[in-house]
């Protein structure tokens, strides 16, 4: 999902249901081969919309250009996978998510009907 539409999705929520939470997290998803520290950023929101209580996630983290795996052929050697990943380039997955009272927790629902 482009990150426009995730803004226009915002007002339309906002403009419509009011938004009850919104928040935004960073979570380290490894490192690179140069040893630096790689991040994924979450963007989620909140809402009571017309099937209940709602939220909605954006996961944009950057693209995996190339994956190289280190390994021994002694018994007992250690496999290390090694991810070079883009410094501009970014892909974004989008999550929508129904309170269930019963489960006392949120479950997924299907996005394909948000999809580009």
């Amino acid at each position: 999902m482009h990150y426009d539409k995730w803004q226009n999705i915002i007002a339309m929520i906002e403009e419509k249901f009011g938004i009850l939470d919104k928040k935004e997290e960073q979570e380290e998803i490894g490192k690179d081969v140069n040893g630096k520290d790689v991040f994924e950023k979450k963007e989620k929101i909140e809402f009571n919309g017309p099937l209940g209580k709602m939220k909605l996630e954006l996961i944009t983290r950057p693209i995996v250009l190339e994956k190289k795996t280190n390994f021994s052929r002694r018994i007992g050697g250690d496999v290390g996978i090694e991810y070079i990943y883009s410094d501009s380039e970014e892909s974004s997955r989008f999550k929508a998510y129904q309170w269930s009272k019963e489960q006392n927790d949120w479950l997924e629902i299907n996005s394909d009907m948000f999809a580009d």
